[in-house]
């Protein structure tokens, strides 16, 4: 998958989405991992923090885990808050230890081929340099309620 997905795969991926793993989540509510899991977590998502250093501390109502390893149930996506060179090993973790896992989406600035190959094996969809924060608030109606030209056209405001 591009860095240019369809409003419709992107509208279909968070449908049908139920359990968001976050790597690289932040307690410190001014990052922007933080806020995004906050979001979605509010937005009916179940939310997995995994960050090693803040291990058996509480976000969004869960235990925050060191790893993928810790993770029991099933994931549907992988959302990934770490630099570029970080991304392959999580996604050929990601791929091997959650088997249900749908859809592995890289945040805004995030781009990786090694990523890309991996997930395109397998069947996996990738969503490259988007926000799921964004693209939910866009294709579901609240970024107007800000101002925001969507390009969405729809009665409710």
């Amino acid at each position: 998958m591009t860095t240019t997905p369809s409003d419709t795969l992107l509208r279909d991926v968070l449908t049908r989405t139920k359990t968001i793993a976050c790597v690289g989540v932040s307690p410190n509510p001014v990052r922007p991992s933080n806020y995004v899991g906050r979001y979605l977590s509010r937005k009916g998502f179940r939310v997995i923090p995994v960050n090693p250093g803040h291990a058996g501390s509480v976000l969004f109502g869960e235990t925050v885990v060191a790893g993928l390893a810790e993770i029991a149930g099933p994931v549907d996506m992988l959302d990934i808050f770490r630099r570029p060179e970080a991304v392959p090993p999580i996604v050929e973790e990601g791929l091997r230890r959650l088997p249900g896992l749908s859809c592995v989406w890289l945040q805004i600035g995030i781009v990786s081929p090694e990523a890309e190959a991996m997930c395109d094996a397998v069947g996996v969809t990738i969503i490259q340099d988007r926000c799921p924060k964004i693209e939910y608030q866009r294709l579901f109606g609240e970024l107007r309620m800000g101002g925001f030209n969507t390009g969405i056209v729809s009665s409710r405001l």
